[in-house]
């Protein structure tokens, strides 16, 4: 058998990693002396490259507890997951660096930022939409704007403007949001109403999806700094493109509307 040190300096895990996997139940020692050293068999070192393996991918030490025993089959969908997630978490990352590489060349003086916001109030002008109203959550959102189509379709409704969102929520919740989903069309008929003319503060997003919260920063600061005004509905997300299920993620365009009154 291995002591502890020999275990240590094969694999290059140290001593006291070693005994935290140990107190986690990942990998106990095959035997403990009565001085308290504990002695691993050699065939335990596959164990523990297993475990460095999971970890590599991001698994917590709770989670890889129940991976260990696993075959391959059933460890892959839970890589399919894995790989998603990393895929997310890369996209947040790169859209961060992004944002601080312009800050600090706009700080620098060296460019104007061409991605910075510019606020402007607008006369949104009266629609005819049809509309879905539901609580869903930010995964379910794709699946409502199909069920947009189809009924609409069903309707006999011919689209005559943008898709867009409405949030009436007081607080953001990604899992569960009362969310409106609207259509503009050009014909009256059930569920279709008139959305009337409002003023807006309004900013337009070009990028993916997963950016669009810088366009609500830029909004929000502009209330801030404007107290003359307030927000009198519902934010609204419009979207701009034809097919946006087809268009590049940064070739995507965004209106982010907030409606607003003079105070």
């Amino acid at each position: 058998m291995l002591t502890i040190g020999d275990f240590s300096r094969l694999s290059h895990v140290t001593p006291r990693m070693l005994r935290h996997y140990d107190a986690l139940g990942l990998l106990r020692p095959e035997a403990v002396g009565e001085n308290g050293y504990r002695y691993y068999l050699q065939e335990q070192l596959s164990v523990l490259a297993r475990i460095r393996w999971l970890q590599g991918y991001g698994f917590s030490l709770k989670e890889i507890g129940p991976l260990l025993a696993m075959e391959e089959a059933q460890l892959l969908p839970l890589f399919r997951q894995r790989r998603q997630e990393l895929y997310q978490e890369h996209s947040r990352q790169q859209a961060k660096i992004r944002r601080i590489e312009a800050d600090i060349l706009r700080m620098e003086g060296t460019i104007f930022m061409e991605t910075s916001y510019h606020v402007i109030l607008l006369e949104d002008p009266a629609q005819k939409v049809f509309s879905i109203r539901e609580t869903a959550g930010v995964q379910q959102y794709h699946a409502l704007f199909e069920r947009l189509f189809r009924e609409a379709a069903a309707r006999g409704l011919t689209q005559a403007g943008p898709i867009q969102m409405l949030y009436y929520d007081e607080n953001f919740n990604p899992e569960s949001s009362d969310v409106e989903v609207q259509m503009v069309v050009a014909q009256d008929g059930p569920d279709v109403t008139m959305q009337p003319a409002r003023l807006c503060a309004a900013v337009q997003h070009r990028g993916p999806y997963e950016e669009l919260h810088l366009a609500y920063e830029a909004l929000c600061a502009w209330l801030g700094e404007h107290t003359e005004y307030r927000m009198c509905g519902p934010a609204m997300d419009r979207y701009l493109n034809q097919d946006p299920d087809n268009t590049p993620p940064e070739a995507l365009e965004t209106g982010v509307l907030f409606p607003v009154e003079r105070v």
